[in-house]
């Protein structure tokens, strides 16, 4: 059960994050990519997101599974979120599913450049399809990286069936291997650590700055900087929103 409704500020917290990700259009040409999702749209009967880091734009490619979707003519957006497709789930889900990718986000931030390539998520969402009935659907997500690993060039998400149920909500899985890791609030050391949480808590009490630097027996510069790495990794103005953040991914209760 998610127990604050703030997906809008999540998403821009997420458009922060990726976008701060590509300082350049990487090398890797768009009309490629569309080409390579078309194909992979048309045999798998999926629909394909592209979303472009670069431009802040995205692509809608629609394989067959669309039908199932009230989306007409849905083809670009001025975004790096398919907002018409994501209004068909419930503010709940939505919710859901920011959260899945901010923890995603950070579990490759974690990851040698070489290895971030070999991962990509799963998650199950629930849908209204246009029978009017709420359906489960299957979403999988891939960055594109440049040819250096660095700069986050597309992000793709792919929609279509559940083919079969599997216990938990998102996973990260390793293309290579196989193996899947859940992605819980037990792994929300890869996005604030025990430190760093502790201090965000405290904070959320109305604690200042020299009272945690007293409770914690360190100085209050440790303070200071704790506290612009915490806004950092949140990609949020102040310790206001990283506080209200915190709390909707389960960072703090």
């Amino acid at each position: 059960m998610v127990r604050n409704n703030h997906f809008t500020e999540n998403r821009e917290t997420l458009d922060k994050l990726f976008r701060s990700e590509n300082k350049a259009d990487g090398g890797i040409p768009l009309a490629d990519t569309i080409d390579n999702m078309r194909f992979w749209a048309r045999v798998e009967n999926v629909l394909i997101v592209i979303s472009d880091m670069a431009e802040g734009k995205s692509h809608i490619i629609a394989g067959g599974f669309a039908r199932n979707l009230d989306i007409g003519e849905y083809q670009h957006e001025n975004s790096i979120w398919e907002s018409k497709i994501l209004s068909l789930m419930s503010p709940e889900e939505q919710e859901e599913k920011y959260i899945a990718e901010l923890r995603f986000f950070h579990f490759l931030r974690h990851l040698p450049k070489s290895k971030k390539r070999d991962y990509f998520l799963i998650s199950k969402l629930r849908f209204r399809f246009a029978d009017g009935n709420i359906h489960d659907v299957l979403h999988r997500m891939y960055y594109i990286y440049d040819e250096n690993g660095e700069e986050l060039r597309f992000a793709i998400c792919i929609y279509g069936p559940l083919p079969f149920d599997f216990k938990g909500k998102c996973f990260a899985v390793n293309s290579l291997t196989g193996i899947k890791e859940e992605l819980t609030a037990s792994g929300n050391d890869s996005i604030l650590s025990r430190r760093e949480r502790q201090i965000l808590a405290m904070i959320d009490t109305g604690m200042k700055s020299a009272e945690i630097a007293v409770q914690l027996n360190i100085s209050i510069h440790t303070v200071s900087r704790h506290r612009q790495e915490i806004v950092g990794k949140l990609q949020v103005k102040n310790t206001h929103e990283a506080c209200r953040l915190a709390k909707s991914i389960g960072l703090l209760e």
